[in-house]
């Protein structure tokens, strides 16, 4: 995940200084030292690692701070507040017209990603109730209307596209187009370079000039590190840009575009492409992201990552279940897929405040939860439903045929049973309310999900 590295040394950084218990001026530079050089080490632009700490070390070494009971918690806290303004402050919405449909223009280099998170924002704004258009503008990239029509046709949402035809006149068409068959939304996948050149950008400033988009974003790879920065530092200069869409964020990269980004072009991050499936985009957060960073959750996050995967339906059939305690296997195979669907699960765990720093190196490994899935799918309608008939000759079948050892399908078979030990437990009313609204996922908790080791 992105800023792992700059996580660790900045807990490393902080735990020095709570071990100080009363901070003098000496200890807050020293530690801001570290933070520079943590910023640095995760490819933060040398310049804003500079007037962060600066900025950080005088208001830290005010005299509230200093007289604090609790001195580290609010250097901290300032961190915090710093790394938040960093990088904008607060979201940034997508533009909205008032005339239909509004325009997205989308740019970048060759293999930064736009046709595939045009298609992201995309169905982002469908499952929002939105009527989104794809519009193929890249007329010379060889099949990039064919990847635009793919990746239209897995999302459920039209492209519009006149071949290898003039890119403004397309756009204007499509304008045209939208408005006819109300299309809300309509992204325009435009071409790129390899590199920054003036035909690329004389040709975007005539689509600009010509279609008036009321947005235009600008992909850019965060594993590039700062030639992402100067990236949209060029392209703002010669187009005019309105935000940022960093992509690969959940990858091994440092992060410092996302840090730097801001500071840099003046342009907020509006969007995160956080993994390869379509479904994979976050809006960015400033205030989410640096408390991630800093290893205090995003709880958030998670509870919408929830909320977009629960069926309020399922929920409520799984809650009468429960009631009645009879959540069988079925039922823990449908919320382990919800929950697999909702991304990685170290990622998730992170998401939890303080689980990151007891996660740490940890290596979770997400193959464990596909065996579960195999010895579940392994077995029978009726065994799911009633685990209590399977008997060693049914356990040998069931190991052979998820290709596990009968030792694996009696742990999954245990845990099931301390599942519906502790659920039988949860009488009170806040924790019914709390396992309707998370459909079921207090199974991650001590004793569920996570125990079905192998």
């Amino acid at each position: 995940m992105a800023f792992e590295g700059l996580s660790e040394k900045l807990s490393a950084a902080f735990k020095r200084l709570r071990s100080k218990g009363k901070l003098t001026e000496a200890d807050v530079k020293a530690a801001m030292r570290e933070v520079r050089l943590a910023l640095l080490e995760a490819d933060v632009n040398y310049k804003v690692a500079k007037d962060f700490t600066n900025k950080v070390t005088e208001r830290a070494i005010g005299q509230d701070v200093m007289e604090s009971l609790t001195p580290a918690q609010m250097v901290i806290k300032i961190v915090d507040e710093e790394l938040c303004e960093l990088m904008g402050g607060t979201e940034t919405r997508l533009a909205t017209s008032s005339r239909l449909p509004t325009i997205v223009m989308m740019c970048g280099l060759q293999g930064s990603g736009k046709t595939t998170h045009s298609g992201k924002l995309a169905l982002m704004l469908k499952n929002q109730g939105h009527r989104p258009l794809l519009v193929a503008c890249d007329v010379y990239r060889p099949a990039a209307i064919k990847q635009l029509q793919v990746v239209g046709e897995k999302i459920g949402v039209p492209v519009f596209e006149k071949g290898q035809g003039d890119p403004v006149q397309i756009a204007l068409e499509a304008v045209k187009y939208a408005r006819d068959y109300g299309y809300d939304y309509m992204f325009l996948d435009t071409a790129g370079r390899l590199h920054i050149d003036e035909v690329l950008m004389d040709e975007l400033r005539n689509i600009k000039a010509q279609v008036h988009p009321h947005e235009i974003l600008l992909v850019v790879d965060a594993m590039t590190g700062q030639d992402a920065v100067n990236v949209a530092a060029a392209f703002d200069e010669a187009l005019g840009i309105d935000g940022l869409v960093i992509t690969k964020l959940d990858g091994d990269t440092r992060g410092g575009a996302a840090l730097s980004a801001k500071a840099v072009t003046g342009k907020p991050i509006k969007f995160a492409g956080i993994g390869e499936k379509l479904e994979d985009l976050e809006v960015f957060h400033p205030d989410r992201m640096a408390k991630r960073i800093l290893g205090m959750g995003d709880v958030l996050t998670l509870i919408e990552k929830a909320e977009q995967q629960i069926d309020e339906k399922s929920a409520a059939k799984l809650e009468q279940k429960l009631k009645k305690n009879k959540f069988d296997l079925d039922d823990l195979l449908e919320q382990l897929e919800q929950i697999r669907n909702m991304g990685s699960i170290k990622d998730l765990l992170g998401m939890i405040p303080g689980m990151s720093k007891k996660i740490g190196d940890v290596d979770i490994d997400e193959r464990q939860f596909d065996r579960l899935q195999a010895i579940i799918r392994s077995m029978t309608a009726k065994e799911r439903k009633n685990p209590d008939i399977i008997n060693p000759s049914r356990k040998r079948r069931i190991a052979a045929g998820s290709g596990t050892q009968v030792e694996d399908v009696n742990r999954v078979l245990k845990q099931h049973r301390d599942m519906q030990k502790m659920f039988k437990q949860m009488n009170s009313k806040s924790m019914k309310r709390k396992m309707s609204r998370m459909g079921g996922m207090g199974g991650m908790g001590p004793g569920g999900m996570s125990g079905f080791g192998f």
